[in-house]
């Protein structure tokens, strides 16, 4: 099964790759597929090293919340 997952975009380079913190890790991001211009501070979905999608950031919060809580209980 796969997942994606919200990260906060901590810096932008100029081959459009960002590096996202998912609670705490550091990924990187592919922007290219994404239908929404982004910057530094937004929140993105983010699928097998790509974001598909801008939330806001209180939805994306929740859901870092519920993913922090599955890994609390040990519920994957």
């Amino acid at each position: 099964m796969c997942i994606a997952f919200p990260g906060k975009i901590i810096s932008i380079d100029k081959d459009n790759y960002a590096i996202i913190d998912v609670g705490g890790v550091k990924r990187d991001a592919c922007l290219d597929l994404i239908d929404e211009e982004v910057e530094v501070g937004d929140y993105i979905v983010c699928h097998v090293g790509f974001a598909i999608h801008k939330l806001d950031e209180e939805l994306a919060k929740e859901k870092l919340s519920f993913l922090q809580e599955l890994i609390d209980n040990e519920i994957y």
